[in-house]
C-alpha cells in the first residue's frame, strides 16, 4: 500500500498540464508531418501509375509511330495497371532549358533523327531524356518526370523491334537493352548532360549535413542555457548573482555567449566527423555513376553549368542565418528557463523548442516546402528555424528573395524574444515568475507560510 501511495505521488508530480500540452503539441506536429508525407507519396505513386509522356519525335518513321501506338495500347491491356497519356511536341535544337520553358513542361523525351536507321543497322540508338529539377527534396525526386516513361518506352521499343524486323541474334541482344539514355537535367534556364539522380546524390549529402547540425545546435543550445537558468533560480544562486555589482545585461550576455560557444564546438566536431564519414564514398559513387554514362559531364562540372554550386558568399549567408538561429534559441531559452521553478519541468519546457525544430527538419529532408499546400506552407515558414533548414536549397535553386525574407524574419523574431527576456531579467520579476498552469507558486506558498509564522 505504501508503494502504491508513493507511485501515485510520483505520477501526480510528473503528469501535469505542461506534459499534457506537450503531448497534444507532439500529436499535432506528427499529424502535420503525416499529411505532408501522404501528399508527397501520393503524388509520387500517381506519377508512376498515371504516366504522362511528353514526347518529341524528330525521326518521324513508321517504326517510331509503331512505338507510340504501342505506348497507347498499354491502356487497352486489362492486366496493365498503368495509364499512359502521350503529349506530342515539335522542337528543334539542343537548348533544352529553352525547350522546356517555351513549351511550359518539366520533362521531355526526344526521339532523335536517325533513330530507326540505327535499329535497322543493329546498333543501339539513343533517347534524349530531359528533366527539370526544382528542389533537392528526397520525395520530390523519388521519381523523376521521365523515369517511368523511359521504362515503358524501352519495353515498347523491344516489342516493336520484334514485330517490325523479326528476331535475329543481334536483334535479340538489342531487345534486351534497346536504347542508350542521354540524360539532361535542367534548372531554371541552364542545362547539363547528366542525370538528376547524379546531381541528387551529391547535393543530398550536402543538404543533409546542415539540417543535422542545425538540429543539434538548437537542442544543445536550448538545453544548456535553460538548465543553467533554472538551476540557478532554484538554488538561489541567480538571486545572489543578480544582486552583485555587475550589469544584468553583462550577466545575460555572458550566459548566452558561453552557451553559444559550447554549442558551436559540439556542432563543429559533429560536422567534421559526419563530413569525413560521408564525403569519400558519396563522391566516388556520384563520379563513377556519371562517368559510365556516355557523354555525361562530371558532377562538379554539372553543378557549375547548372548554377547551383555555392560560392563563398553563399556559405557566409548560410552562416549568418545559422548565427541568428542560435540567438533565437538562446533568447527563447532565457525566457523558458526563467519560467521553471522545478528541475523536473525543465525537459517539459524544452519540448516546444524541440518540436518546432523537428517539424522543419523532417519536412525539409523529405519534401520541398515551397510545393506544399499554402496553409501548411505558411504554418511551416512561421517557424523561424525553417528558414535555416532550407537555406542551402533556397540559395541553390535561386530562391534568394525567400532566403532574405527568412533572414529578416529571424532578426525580427530574435528582437522580440530578447526584448521579453530583458524585460524579465532587468526586473525582480525573474525571482517570482513561473509557469504553473493552475498549480500554486512555490514562492507564494513560502511567503504565505512565513506570514502565518509571523502572525503567530
Amino acid at each position: 500500500m505504501k508503494f502504491i501511495n508513493l507511485l501515485k505521488k510520483e505520477l501526480s508530480e510528473l503528469i501535469n498540464v505542461q506534459m499534457i500540452l506537450s503531448l497534444v503539441l507532439t500529436l499535432g506536429i506528427f499529424m502535420v508531418l503525416g499529411n505532408v508525407m501522404k501528399t508527397s507519396i501520393d503524388e509520387a505513386i500517381d506519377s508512376v501509375t498515371n504516366v504522362t509522356i511528353n514526347i518529341c519525335d524528330r525521326d518521324k518513321t513508321d517504326f517510331t509511330k509503331a512505338i507510340e501506338d504501342a505506348l497507347l495500347a498499354i491502356n487497352d491491356d486489362p492486366d496493365e495497371k498503368t495509364n499512359v497519356k502521350l503529349k506530342y511536341f515539335e522542337t528543334t535544337g539542343d537548348d533544352y532549358a529553352k525547350i522546356l520553358a517555351d513549351n511550359d513542361i518539366d520533362n521531355l523525351v526526344i526521339i532523335p533523327e536517325g533513330f530507326t536507321d540505327m535499329v535497322k543497322a543493329d546498333q543501339r540508338p539513343e533517347l534524349i531524356s530531359i528533366n527539370r529539377m526544382s528542389s533537392a527534396a528526397t520525395l520530390d525526386n523519388i521519381s523523376s518526370g521521365n523515369s517511368s516513361a523511359i521504362g515503358l518506352i524501352s519495353d515498347c521499343i523491344s516489342s516493336s523491334i520484334a514485330s517490325e524486323f523479326g528476331v535475329s541474334e543481334k536483334k535479340y541482344e538489342l531487345m534486351e537493352d534497346p536504347v542508350d539514355i542521354r540524360d539532361n537535367t535542367v534548372i531554371d534556364d541552364k542545362s547539363a548532360e547528366i542525370s538528376s539522380g547524379s546531381i541528387m546524390g551529391r547535393i543530398s549529402i550536402q543538404n543533409m549535413i546542415l539540417p543535422i547540425i542545425v538540429f543539434v545546435l538548437i537542442i544543445l543550445t536550448s538545453q544548456m542555457l535553460m538548465n543553467a537558468i533554472a538551476n540557478e533560480k532554484i538554488d538561489k544562486t541567480l538571486e545572489t548573482l543578480l544582486s552583485a555589482p555587475v550589469s544584468r545585461l553583462a550577466i545575460i550576455g555572458s550566459k548566452m555567449l558561453a552557451a553559444a560557444i559550447i554549442a558551436l564546438i559540439n556542432a563543429s566536431v559533429f560536422m567534421v566527423g559526419f563530413s569525413v564519414f560521408v564525403s569519400g564514398s558519396s563522391t566516388e559513387v556520384t563520379e563513377t555513376a556519371s562517368s559510365v554514362v556516355k557523354g555525361s559531364v562530371s558532377v562538379d562540372e554539372a553543378l557549375k553549368q547548372l548554377g547551383i554550386a555555392l560560392s563563398t558568399g553563399d556559405y557566409i549567408l548560410v552562416g549568418l542565418q545559422l548565427f541568428f538561429t542560435i540567438l533565437i534559441c538562446l533568447s527563447a531559452s532565457l525566457i523558458l528557463g526563467a519560467l521553471v521553478d522545478d528541475p523536473k519541468k525543465t525537459q517539459n519546457m524544452l519540448m516546444p523548442i524541440m518540436m518546432l525544430a523537428i517539424v522543419p527538419y523532417m519536412i525539409s529532408m523529405l519534401a520541398d516546402i515551397n510545393s506544399l499546400p499554402t496553409p501548411i506552407k505558411v504554418l511551416v515558414y512561421a517557424i523561424p528555424f525553417t528558414h535555416t533548414f532550407t537555406a542551402i536549397s533556397n540559395l541553390m535553386f535561386g530562391h534568394t528573395a525567400l532566403f532574405f525574407f527568412g533572414l529578416i524574419y529571424q532578426i525580427i523574431f530574435f528582437a522580440v524574444c530578447i526584448f521579453f527576456a530583458l524585460r524579465i531579467f532587468m526586473t525582480d520579476r525573474i525571482f517570482t515568475i513561473s509557469l504553473n498552469f493552475g498549480q500554486k507558486n512555490k514562492y507564494k506558498k513560502k511567503k504565505k507560510s512565513a506570514s502565518a509564522n509571523d502572525d503567530e
